[in-house]
């Protein structure tokens, strides 16, 4: 396997740029270009120089010999000046060397993944955290990176163990005198249900991804009713045109927003007419039912109370004009010309958002997570149902597959690609 290097921190120009070299030929290609080897772990100032003995910089070395390093292999890392003509400098030199490659994106934590440093799990811990621009994001990426969802999975996978341990050997033994006794099967397959519902609670937990995309608040409602003048003050920029003929809006806009360590995705959309003979106004009202429907948050802006709908905030907007006053009972009174009550729809938001939200102390499951995650619940309740060993234990071992497959140990190779290329060159 190549030997690869890439700047870790940073792009240049910045006040150091930390290169780091990872693979069997690490040690070899910066003693060719430092000299002497420092101790392990243990920094040193050292001259680099090229091939022909050209000065390149004065740097910093560390060397951490595998598998004790970030990637399982002998890593070293230089810390240059952070020049971008330095940085240049130092990595043609190495991409002169035998046996020694420029890294693509993601191969460092890649390799990590590989040498067993961390599983899918923490590596997706990290590629959120390396994105993460809230402080809810930073906090749910810690916690994965961190091992948090290994650590539930591995709990999980030892009382699966548990329970399959005890009917492989009922089938291997128990026609045997020395181990016949009372039938064991009613008590695992209640385990199963009792493991099974763990899981699926979990998996039922608020997606990470709500963290991570924003929460999707869509303002809805009939044509007039407000939503842009809203949608502009709540983003606090004017995102969408604000007219008094009805129908201006005509398709879905969307602004991000962060406000109070939370990432918002606000949605206006075109007003919900009934009847109307404008076929591009009518793409409009067929896009904002869907934006509706996909909705975390509804913001409606209708007299009539909004529609069924899990999680409804129903605003009484332009409370400023005349006869529009007085709010009925449920409604949230905003006036936008006046800036009164944003800040309590802002409140009010909030406040919808932390049962919508992952909780803040419990492990949160991404999407691919939470797929494996039910598809083992799902093992386990059909196990729960079965009186044939043969089969109960085949369903044990289908739960196990999708645990595995949570922490990259089975089924995930696919994903990698993915993962990885998200990641910047030096991770």
């Amino acid at each position: 396997m190549d030997t690869i290097f890439a700047i870790s921190s940073g792009a240049p120009p910045a006040a150091i740029a930390v290169l780091r070299i990872s693979g069997t030929h690490a040690f070899g290609a910066v003693q060719h270009l430092a000299g002497e080897l420092p101790a392990s772990r243990h920094a040193a100032l050292r001259t680099l120089r090229d091939g022909a003995g050209e000065v390149l910089d004065h740097a910093l070395l560390l060397c951490f010999p595998g598998p004790r390093s970030a990637t399982g292999e002998d890593l070293a890392e230089l810390h240059l000046h952070g020049g971008r003509a330095v940085v240049r400098a130092v990595e043609a030199a190495l991409g002169a060397l035998p046996g020694l490659r420029a890294a693509e994106a993601g191969e460092f934590t890649r390799r990590a993944l590989l040498n067993g440093r961390l599983d899918l799990s923490e590596a997706e811990g990290l590629g959120d955290l390396l994105s993460a621009e809230t402080e809810g994001q930073r906090r749910a990426a810690i916690r994965s990176a961190g091992g948090a969802v290994r650590r539930q999975a591995e709990d999980w996978t030892m009382r699966l163990l548990g329970i399959a341990a005890r009917i492989e050997a009922e089938l291997d033994h128990g026609d045997e005198d020395d181990v016949a006794g009372a039938d064991p099967l009613p008590d695992l397959r209640a385990a199963a249900a009792a493991l099974g519902s763990d899981i699926g609670a979990v998996a039922a937990r608020p997606p990470v991804e709500r963290l991570r995309d924003g929460l999707r608040v869509v303002l809805g409602g009939p044509p007039n009713a407000g939503k842009s003048t809203l949608f502009n003050a709540l983003a606090e920029r004017e995102a969408a045109i604000v007219s008094p003929i009805a129908g201006t809006t005509r398709d879905r806009i969307e602004v991000p927003v962060v406000r109070a360590g939370l990432a918002w995705l606000l949605i206006d959309t075109a007003g919900l007419a009934d009847d109307t003979n404008d076929p591009v106004e009518a793409i409009g009202v067929a896009r904002a039912r869907e934006a509706l429907a996909e909705a975390d948050l509804l913001l409606w802006l209708g007299d009539d109370p909004p529609p069924p709908h899990a999680c409804a905030l129903w605003v009484h907007a332009r409370a400023d004009a005349e006869g529009r006053a007085l709010a009925r009972d449920g409604q949230i009174s905003v006036s936008v010309r006046e800036g009164r009550g944003l800040e309590a729809l802002w409140n009010r938001m909030s406040e919808v958002a932390a049962s919508l939200l992952p909780p803040p102390d419990l492990v949160a499951l991404n999407a691919r997570q939470r797929s494996w995650c039910v598809a083992a619940a799902d093992a386990l309740a059909r196990a729960s149902l079965l009186d044939d060993p043969l089969l109960f234990a085949e369903e044990l071992r289908a739960a196990r597959r999708a645990l595995d497959a949570i922490t990259g140990r089975a089924g995930v190779e696919d994903v990698l690609d993915a993962l990885f290329g998200k990641f910047c060159i030096g991770k």
